[in-house]
């Protein structure tokens, strides 16, 4: 949906994006100890069926990656 604007699920067009935050609540994934290193995730939401997406942006992932909670996937 961030690319395409249409939800792969139902074709619809009407699409809201949330951005993620830090905080207690915010939707975001830790990289240390506190809220304020972490990396925000962003949500996009079809407003038609509910279908939702999470995408984190490019800028971040080498910040992911060097993370020490990350975890290499075999």
């Amino acid at each position: 949906m961030k690319n395409t604007k249409t939800c792969p699920k139902c074709g619809s067009n009407d699409i809201i994006r949330f951005d993620g935050s830090s905080g207690d609540y915010g939707n975001n994934i830790l990289t240390g100890l506190t809220a304020l290193s972490c990396i925000p995730v962003n949500r996009y939401i079809c407003c038609s069926c509910g279908f939702t997406e999470e995408w984190i942006d490019k800028e971040a992932i080498d910040e992911l990656k060097n993370s020490r909670k990350a975890k290499k996937v075999k």
